[in-house]
């Protein structure tokens, strides 16, 4: 069966290779389509080179000695033809194969040895053991072929090299301007350049493509090396150097400076002639060359711009500082897609058996399949990598994998590149950290260029890839850690909104010191913290933890701002740590309005009025905290009307290296200034534009609207004598019935009395009684001077004669509860009132 499928297959190549020199196609040029027709022989005919040769009658340098012509190379690929001992021209005058199947028009088959017995030295100089196939052409020449095989060329392999031949009917153009052209003007953007003297002929078109006039040219070769892009100066220096070269044909890219200073892509193909022809004498030495004829062509549009290794070292110095597995992919697309005229990209991770897109380009829905329309980092298509097997077997082998226009593809892909797809593993430390994807919708030619820049770039971006991860997932480490210091809710506040953003640096993975705070206070105050530590580290992370415990602790227990900052002051210098860090705190009344600032060291706060115009609030402050322990800071008045909005912030918002603090500031106002107040959270994003990464940011906004509903407020001082605890009652009905308050009354003579007399009992000092009713909810306070929080009792018995008085107010009461007060403590109540029984008297 074996036997027979190979001879099924052996008997198909010659139709096979009829079909595929029919279709070659048309828009070829007619170079190009010479070049397919002989490639043709590499494929069909398994020959390991391949040459044409065509009649050269017009007195060149290749003639014979008595003027009747020669046979000269015009095209060959594959193996290289001078291993073989193929020359560049044979004369017709001689008995080489090639001349005599010219001549009687009968192919020939040789053998090493029978080349071997040949006596003209100048036939073909066997180099080993291979076999020679020589063709005539129906319109002159000959077809070349080479096999190194021990059985020769077969019969299907002659069948076919028959074909190939009956398609070159057709005589090529010589690939340069005829011979001994010295007196010839040379043809359409060609040359012809004397290696003896190194003066060299061009025409018109060849001028243009260097960017030169025919008066400014000067005839020698050294002028248009000049505009030779110093890189590629050596590869084009040994074609032109009369010691370094050789007989045959020459194709060379490289590159020129136009004027404009861009580089041009130019494409030379020549010829190298021989000066004379040794004849029949062994003895005298080989041919040396005279002259290097050929053409030269605009090969912009078939490359980029700039070099293939300089987009490598533009694409690794982009890796470099690609933070990000989506910076990563951002710079690979960037250095590929637009390079290489790819419709599209994708990068994904590897993780497990599943990529996970992390770059679409472009990102738009409609450039992409129905299966790949999906949101950014979700699951390629859905679907694990064994369940599409083009690319499980790339990243199986760990090589790029090319698949051209047509190519049967599972449909996960085929809509990616109909065109042509290239399947990129991207190998990383001895695993695989993903794959790239480039796909094309127009047929595309994969040439050995692109897939050496494909190879060198996959390297470079699993490399990359894989320290994105690694950092991409420290950096979500750190930005949890960070967020766990700072607060996760901001508190709904009464008569006004705040809300806060932070940015950690992308410089490092280190966390930072940067935090803020809202603090509820008592009767409707509120504490607004701004804060930065020095460094960026775990030391500066910790301090700032603890400056921020310490400032709420001190702002719950009813200081003013001036000793909260001066208490948090006197910690940091106590912690004996070498850090520093500045502060800004205000404590703010959202009744009234009013406000009281204390600043150590920090950005002074913004203020957006409510016409529009800003204000940055410059006052006294202290030093950072930290620094000197007896430090004061004095407090600062402000006041606040409906519609004002507070900004304060860290100086990573408004520093930098480029931008010093004042610009920065003016820059922060003027975009407060063009926020709508009524959109806090867009204003918040908006300020943050364009915020410097390399430190941390943080911000925090304030609307200040006013409260709606007032609540009303009375005080009492209880003078400690036998009579106080009735002098509060009658004080406190009193109150409530010029509020409206009657049935609940009762209720709030009892908690009145329990707390009042518990502040006269257990403590010493001065006691206040307070009163507050808003929303219907009546809030009954006693403050005294003992800090000593009261305690409820777990179990009383018949015979007990005390203690029951928390007992009733927490029966009595809707809630209750103990807070710090200036040293003290202030023990409250509150009571839930009908809408029906709230209802104040009337002046």
């Amino acid at each position: 069966m074996v036997s027979e499928r190979r001879t099924a297959d052996s008997g198909s190549r010659t139709p096979r290779a009829e079909l595929a020199l029919k279709t070659l196609a048309a828009d070829l040029s007619a170079h190009d389509r010479l070049r397919r027709t002989l490639e043709q022989t590499l494929v069909f005919a398994r020959a390991c080179a391949a040459a044409l040769y065509t009649v050269s009658g017009d007195g060149g340098e290749g003639e014979g000695e008595d003027g009747d012509g020669a046979l000269a190379l015009a095209e060959s690929v594959g193996v290289p033809r001078t291993l073989y001992g193929l020359r560049d021209a044979y004369p017709l005058s001689t008995s080489s194969p090639l001349a005599e199947a010219h001549a009687d028009g009968h192919p020939r088959w040789l053998a090493a040895a029978d080349l071997a017995r040949r006596a003209d030295p100048r036939s073909l100089p066997p180099l080993g053991d291979f076999f020679l196939g020589v063709l005539p052409l129906r319109d002159g020449g000959c077809l070349v072929a080479v096999r190194e095989a021990p059985e020769g060329f077969k019969a299907e392999d002659r069948a076919c090299l028959t074909a190939i031949a009956e398609a070159l009917t057709t005589r090529p153009p010589a690939p340069g301007p005829p011979a001994e052209s010295g007196r010839d003007t040379p043809r359409a953007a060609s040359f012809s350049l004397a290696m003896d003297t190194g003066r060299i002929e061009v025409d018109d078109a060849v001028l243009d493509l260097f960017g030169l006039s025919r008066d400014a040219f000067d005839g020698r070769v050294e002028t248009l090396l000049a505009r030779t892009v110093p890189e590629d100066l050596p590869s084009l220096m040994s074609l032109v150097e009369p010691d370094h070269v050789s007989l045959g044909e020459r194709e060379l890219e490289f590159r020129i400076l136009q004027p404009s200073g861009e580089p041009r892509w130019l494409r030379m193909r020549g010829r190298m002639l021989p000066a004379e022809e040794t004849g029949g004498d062994a003895s005298r030495p080989p041919p040396r060359p005279s002259r290097l004829v050929g053409t030269v062509a605009d090969a912009s549009t078939l490359r980029p711009g700039v070099s293939d290794v300089t987009r490598i070292q533009r694409l690794a110095a982009a890796l470099a500082t690609a933070g990000t597995v989506r910076g990563v992919g951002e710079a690979v697309a960037t250095a590929l897609r637009v390079p290489l005229r790819a419709d599209r990209l994708a990068l994904a991770e590897l993780e497990g058996d599943r990529l996970v897109v992390t770059v679409l380009d472009p990102p738009e829905p409609g450039a992409w399949p129905a299966l790949w329309r999906s949101e950014w980092r979700s699951e390629w298509p859905d679907a694990p990598v064994r369940a599409m097997p083009t690319l499980a077997a790339a990243l199986r082998e760990g090589r790029i994998t090319i698949r051209p226009a047509g190519a049967v593809l599972e449909p996960a892909l085929a809509e990616v590149g109909p065109g042509g797809l290239a399947v990129l593993p991207l190998p990383a430390g001895g695993r695989l950290a993903g794959a790239c994807l480039l796909g094309w919708d127009a047929p595309h030619d994969f040439a050995p260029d692109e897939r050496a820049l494909l190879t060198a770039a996959a390297g470079l971006a699993g490399q990359a890839l894989l320290r994105a991860h690694a950092f991409d997932a420290e950096h979500e480490l750190i930005g949890m850690l960070q967020r766990t210091l700072l607060p996760r809710r901001l508190p709904r506040l009464p008569g006004a909104e705040a809300v806060a953003r932070y940015l950690p640096t992308t410089a490092g993975l280190e966390v930072g010191g940067d935090w803020y705070d809202v603090i509820p206070l008592p009767d409707n105050h509120v504490g607004l913290v701004i804060g930065d530590v020095q460094g960026h580290n775990a030391s500066a992370a910790t301090v700032m933890g603890q400056m921020r415990t310490a400032l709420r602790a001190y702002a719950v227990e009813g200081h003013p701002p001036d000793v909260v900052v001066s208490h948090a002051n006197r910690l940091l210098v106590g912690l004996e740590s070498d850090l520093f860090a500045t502060c800004c705190y205000i404590d703010i009344d959202l009744e009234e309005g009013a406000a009281w600032c204390a600043r150590a060291g920090h950005l002074p706060p913004v203020l957006r009025l409510p016409d529009g115009r800003t204000e940055t609030v410059e006052f006294e402050g202290g030093p950072p905290l930290g620094v000197v322990a007896q430090a004061d800071y004095p407090m600062s008045p402000l006041r606040f009307q409906p519609g004002t909005v507070l900004a304060l912030t860290t100086d990573g918002l408004v520093e930098s290296a480029e931008v010093d603090l004042d610009t920065g500031l003016e820059r922060l106002a003027a975009r407060l200034a063009a926020g709508d107040p009524a959109r806090l959270d867009q204003a918040a994003d908006a300020l943050l534009t364009d915020a410097n990464r390399s430190d941390d940011v943080a911000l925090l906004l304030l609307r200040y609207d006013g409260m709606a509903q007032r609540p009303l407020r009375e005080s009492w001082s209880v003078w400690r004598v036998p009579e106080a605890v009735r002098h509060a009652r009658r004080f406190a009905r009193r109150v409530l019935r010029a509020w409206g308050v009657g049935e609940e009354a009762d209720a709030a003579m009892l908690v009145v009395s329990e707390l009042v007399t518990n502040g006269l009992v257990h403590t010493d000092g001065p006691v206040r009684l307070d009163l507050t009713l808003i929303n219907h909810r009546l809030r009954i306070a006693v403050a005294d001077s003992s800090p000593r929080t009261p305690i409820k009792p777990t179990g009383l018995g018949w015979e007990a004669t005390g203690g029951r008085g928390i007992l009733l107010v927490e029966a009595m009461s809707a809630a209750w509860g103990s807070v710090p007060a200036s040293g003290g403590k202030q023990v409250w109540a509150e009571l839930a009132l009908e809408p029906e029984l709230q209802g104040p008297a009337s002046d």
